[in-house]
């Protein structure tokens, strides 16, 4: 499991425990009705499409907190390329409650390595410069932990995690404050008040706001919102290195080589966690 502030096992415990109760609630009829409590079976994942697996630790932790006599050997690694016809894992045990984990161990595997794919495509057509790809809070209400641990997978980087771990003073911020220089000083007093230590972002829509922004001082980041090719190389040399630069919005995959050449530090990509397809997994006994 890779070393992430927002993974613990708790908090995977408690999203687990939640997502079982959905499903299975008082039980799973289905099984119950038709399958012998004391049947034993095996399963394989199987990949049925080309990419980047992710969920594979999250699944053994499924199937072995509702019942931990399964057995479960990972056959392969989180993050690694995978092609149609590899196996996954093996689990053995309870039939009855391989059967009742299925579509949540499947439902979780097949979003995850959707994410964990897409970021790999992305991060590759722009592997040739200093720019890093960063996800958003665009993601699935309460799924975030692992549509988040899916892209860092992919070989993509985490932007802030939720509203309480960094401030991002975006456009309605700005315009709702009267200003940048007015929401920046009211956001660093309010952090030396509350003894908060947080890095600031301010958002940029054009050259004007980002010369208020470099005027003001007082962040740590700089987001360019929505700019053209040309405009995002002058506010690149503009900044000259000061503070960090995040591109973002408009960006797609097509545009996202001529984005990172203009030479911004990070971009970030909603469209990595709320775009996404899903892949072709199933769970088959053998």
């Amino acid at each position: 499991m890779k070393n992430l502030p927002y993974l613990s096992p708790i908090k995977i415990r408690e999203f687990i425990q939640a997502a079982l109760l959905e499903d299975v609630g008082e039980g799973d009829h289905s099984t119950l009705a038709s399958i012998p409590a004391e049947k034993i079976g095996k399963a394989q994942l199987l990949i049925k499409q080309d990419g980047v697996i992710a969920g594979l630790d999250l699944a053994k932790m499924i199937f072995e907190q509702f019942d931990p006599k399964l057995e479960v050997t990972l056959l392969l690694k989180d993050g690694d390329l995978v092609k149609s016809g590899d196996i996954g894992l093996i689990v053995e045990g309870s039939a009855a409650s391989i059967l009742t984990t299925e579509r949540l161990v499947l439902n979780c595997m097949q979003r995850m390595s959707g994410i964990a794919t897409k970021t790999h495509k992305l991060a590759q057509l722009i592997a040739h410069t200093k720019a890093k790809l960063m996800d958003t809070r665009k993601t699935t209400p309460n799924f975030r932990m692992m549509e988040k641990w899916a892209v860092v997978l992919g070989g993509g980087r985490n932007h802030r995690f939720a509203l309480y771990d960094m401030v991002m003073l975006k456009d309605n911020h700005i315009d709702f404050a009267g200003g940048i220089q007015k929401a920046v000083a009211s956001t660093r007093a309010y952090l030396a008040d509350k003894k908060l230590d947080l890095k600031i972002e301010v958002e940029t829509r054009n050259l004007e706001e980002l010369e208020e922004a470099l005027r003001v001082g007082g962040m740590d980041w700089i987001m360019l919102d929505n700019m053209d090719f040309a405009t995002m190389r002058k506010a690149v040399e503009m900044v000259n290195g000061r503070y960090k630069l995040e591109a973002s919005g408009g960006i797609t995959e097509e545009n996202l080589k001529d984005v990172a050449e203009c030479g911004v530090d990070y971009i970030s990509v909603g469209a990595l966690t709320h775009q996404v397809q899903s892949m072709d997994i199933s769970l088959k006994a053998f």
